[in-house]
């Protein structure tokens, strides 16, 4: 049998160092036991937590201004194994940790002398902003080193909350850890109009960048318990919170936009004052951009498809078409009604477009959104806006509620 040939032997040493390199994994790596996975973050005004205070009474302190509040949360692979079935209402499945400074790299390294465990944001999912301070800052300083910081992934949620953004990140429910809990309610979308699409670093970010003004969902806190409960308006011009939407406001500018997945829209019978429940099954809507000349204006055309899930009307055959006609006005109605307060409140209140209007007349008419982008807040403003709605029932239940 003929051998190998030498010249073959160098080359067969080299691939099984190669191999055995591939083999050996990662010689810095610390061990996932070993770390602290940050998992949320709330961004609030300054103030200091009763353990800075005494550890800086101690000498603790650095030189710094008490600007900003970043409170951290953590879940530890031993935290969680700890938490059983038999534990008591102090035990939970995570650990928040607070600090006050003027940096938040400078804050995040200060933890890094008060654990031994090194603190990685891979996992963040939510930052929550607290009011205060997002009408005091623009959003990029409070974001700019999560935006240059290659662990914190562009995907994570943004969130602002109504008061301090650090009750967020608190919960009396055993076995619950807040920030998981903050951005599972973001897969609710499918069955209210009262979710925004999440906001990530990444679309905060663009839209900066671009300019225009948006929506951030608000959150609310109580108790250890929270709510999504509207929005929170950022101007294009100074990227600052101006004001908040209410829930029926932001379902407003979801109709507009078309991009409810589900949800219910509730009306009352015009003859009886009964409720009628209309549930969305699909919804979509186009903006029509009109130029004529140097005047603008929009036509909204908004058509949904769903099911009549209540009534309340007992008299009649709700099953007849009639009937079913007469709960697609009084639903559209609602509808209508939802899309004209949060116009007026855009336009005539808060002067800003949050709902992509100036997007639409920029894809169509690119020559004239170039005259008025630079100020186009204020062209909005005072620019006229018709809407249609157009509601379908196609569906109405297994029951006509008639008497027999």
């Amino acid at each position: 049998m003929k051998q190998p040939h030498n010249n073959m032997r160098p080359l067969f040493i080299f691939l099984s160092v190669l191999l055995f390199l591939s083999l050996t994994g990662c010689w810095s790596s610390h061990e996932i036991e070993e770390q602290s996975l940050g998992i949320g973050l709330a961004f609030d005004k300054a103030k200091p937590s009763s353990i800075e205070k005494k550890l800086n009474e101690q000498g603790g302190g650095y030189s710094k201004k008490d600007r900003i509040t970043a409170t951290y949360q953590f879940i530890t692979p031993q935290v969680a194994s700890s938490t059983t079935k038999q534990a008591g209402p102090e035990q939970k499945s995570y650990l928040n940790v607070s600090e006050t400074g003027d940096s938040f790299h400078q804050m995040v390294r200060e933890l890094s002398l008060r654990s031994e465990q090194p603190v990685t944001a891979h996992h963040l999912k939510v930052v929550v902003i607290g009011e205060d301070l997002a009408k005091s800052y623009k959003l990029e300083q409070l974001l700019n080193q999560n935006f240059r910081e290659s662990e914190v992934r562009p995907s994570c949620l943004v969130l602002i909350s109504k008061g301090r953004a650090s009750n967020t990140l608190e919960t009396k429910k055993d076995g619950e850890i807040p920030a998981f809990r903050l951005a599972g309610i973001v897969e609710n979308a499918y069955r209210t109009t009262r979710i925004l699409p999440p906001m990530s670093h990444i679309k905060v970010e663009s839209k900066i960048k671009s300019g225009s003004s948006f929506l951030i969902q608000k959150v609310l806190s109580a108790d250890g318990q929270v709510k999504f409960a509207g929005a929170a308006v950022i101007d294009g011009r100074t990227h600052k919170m101006t004001g908040f939407l209410n829930e029926e406001e932001l379902e407003g500018v979801t109709w507009i936009t078309g991009k409810g997945k589900g949800g219910v829209v509730k009306s009352f019978d015009k003859e009886t004052g009964q409720l009628i429940v209309y549930e969305i099954e699909s919804m979509k809507s186009s903006i029509v951009p009109r130029v004529k000349g140097d005047n603008i204006s929009f036509d909204v055309n908004i058509e949904s498809v769903g099911r009549l899930s209540e009534n309340w009307v007992t008299s009649g055959n709700t099953f007849k078409n009639e009937f079913l006609k007469k709960a697609e006005k009084s639903s559209e109605k609602e509808v209508k009604r939802l899309v004209g307060n949060v116009l007026e409140k855009m336009q005539k209140e808060y002067h800003v477009d949050v709902a992509g209007f100036g997007n639409q007349l920029r894809i169509e008419h690119p020559k004239v959104w170039k005259k008025v982008k630079k100020d186009w807040d204020q062209t909005f403003s005072e620019t006229p806006i018709n809407y249609d709605v157009k509601l379908t029932i196609n569906d109405y239940g297994a029951s006509d509620g008639s008497k027999k």
